[in-house]
């Protein structure tokens, strides 16, 4: 069985590479499994959350994102808490989330590849408003410019900026771990492709995904694995 402790601890730097299933433990729903955001006969969401729409019906957009995706009363879990703790020593996070509990659990070391939805501004003027404002209305009232979420929708590319932070991270490290995720959604899964070729790779995930070859993977609950990890790197 991999020995998760002993590899962070043999590391000189450690980068996470996460998706939903982080979140799920602080009462995020997912994105793909039954119940989750996907899971939604009546709407396609990647419709619903895309740069089209929101160009095209921007109150629509604003309805979707704001009944679905917004989840203010969550709050870090043991996995984000022990991965804070370990990349602020040696290491980085690279998320597909977008709801900021990596930041709220203190990492400081953080690439949110697709964005943080509770940054929010006016596409007219650029100006920057909180997301409580953005609940109530998308509209800026000074310019009558549409707000939204500082997010990346289907149909945008990834900021070259972030997408750069992201290669640095990976490439640095390693130690890779990848954690809660099914790893299908690219560009994300092809960033694996930039691990240096002697670094350790692990997955932490309920069920076994596609990894490359001599990776390790860990099955199962990543909230117990994660709580078994020490306190203290």
């Amino acid at each position: 069985m991999f020995d998760l402790q002993a590899a962070i601890d043999a590391a000189e730097y450690v980068t996470f590479m996460t998706g939903a299933g982080v979140s799920t433990a602080s009462g995020i729903p997912d994105y793909r499994s039954k119940g989750g955001l996907y899971d939604n006969d009546s709407e396609r969401p990647e419709y619903a959350l895309s740069h089209d729409n929101l160009q095209a019906h921007h109150q629509h957009f604003h309805d979707w994102v704001v009944a679905n995706m917004y989840h203010p009363e969550a709050r870090p879990n043991v996995i984000h808490e022990r991965m804070a703790a370990i990349t602020n020593q040696k290491g980085a996070i690279v998320t597909q989330n977008v709801d900021g509990l990596d930041r709220q659990a203190g990492a400081k070391h953080v690439v949110e590849f697709h964005g943080n939805l509770y940054r929010i501004y006016c596409q007219t003027c650029g100006a920057q408003t909180d997301y409580q404002h953005y609940l109530a209305s998308d509209v800026h009232e000074a310019d009558g410019g549409i707000y939204r979420p500082d997010i990346v929708l289907y149909g945008e590319p990834i900021n070259n900026a972030v997408a750069d932070a992201a290669i640095r991270a990976i490439s640095q490290a390693d130690l890779l771990i990848v954690v809660g995720t099914s790893f299908q959604v690219y560009p994300f899964a092809g960033l694996i492709g930039y691990a240096r070729p002697d670094a350790t790779l692990v997955a932490v995930n309920k069920e076994p995904i596609a990894l490359p070859s001599g990776a390790h993977m860990v099955v199962g609950d990543a909230t117990a694995t994660f709580g078994q990890l020490r306190e203290d790197d």
